[in-house]
């Protein structure tokens, strides 16, 4: 089964004012300029071409290829927040290898390019972002992961993730330190856990106690914990390099 970019979510008002629906050609260039001036201002960066390859050819890396899926959020006729499924998992390197095993390429639905504007985040607009995205992955066909990464050097970044999903690796944890970054695995709407074998912790490891109470709402609710801010990670797609991206609550 194949779900098209116009089947991905039916255009719907997820806060007021704001509508949430599938990206088409048109929505190109505001969604490119939510996602530079996201890279710019909170990530610092800058345009990166081996990062932010997609942010160029945004139809080519997300409106084209089947499986893959732009959505936005407009209010007013402008674009104000973005998010992305590719089936790109993280590469080795620069990733550890047991990241790179556990979600391959092809079928790992990689969220990424969660952005929202400052002047309209507290909305929760990021959650019904990652909302649908997972919905759109779970109904693709193919995909048996929902997979991202975080910077939890930006604020607010780690507890929004870690209200949604399970955590995989944290590379602070390392030796070295790693990347630095925070790798998840989002539960599919539907099963009863992550990769729909029961909910898992670190490593693999089962939940229990409160965890597992939070791991049960999480899959009945499609969202558990407060509002956060931004959310930040690096993309690890071979056609974006080490690229980075941000969710913003």
């Amino acid at each position: 089964m194949s779900v098209t970019v116009e089947e991905a979510a039916a255009p719907r008002a997820v806060a007021p004012g704001h509508v949430l629906r599938p990206a088409g050609p048109r929505d190109v260039g505001g969604a490119r300029a939510v996602m530079l001036d996201t890279v710019y201002r909170d990530l610092r960066s800058g345009y990166v071409p081996r990062w932010h390859a997609d942010i160029i050819d945004i139809e080519g890396s997300y409106l084209r290829p089947p499986r893959h899926t732009l959505l936005v959020v407009e209010r007013d006729g402008e674009i104000v927040a973005t998010g992305a499924v590719r089936d790109r998992g993280p590469q080795h390197p620069p990733n550890p290898r047991e990241v790179a095993d556990r979600f391959p390429s092809g079928t790992t639905a990689q969220l990424c390019r969660i952005y929202v504007r400052p002047e309209h985040r507290r909305h929760g607009l990021a959650r019904a972002l990652v909302r649908e995205l997972t919905r759109f992955a779970a109904r693709a066909g193919g995909y048996r992961s929902l997979y991202l990464h975080t910077d939890p050097a930006v604020p607010g970044a780690e507890p929004f993730w870690r209200s949604l999903a399970v955590e995989v690796c944290d590379e602070r944890r390392l030796p070295g330190g790693g990347q630095g970054i925070v790798h998840f695995e989002l539960p599919f709407p539907g099963r009863s856990g992550i990769g729909g074998d029961g909910a898992a912790g670190p490593a693999g490891a089962p939940l229990t106690g409160p965890d597992a109470a939070r791991a049960a709402a999480r899959d009945a609710t499609g969202a558990v914990g407060p509002d956060a801010g931004p959310d930040t990670g690096r993309d690890a797609g071979p056609a974006a390099g080490a690229g980075r991206t941000v969710g913003l609550k």
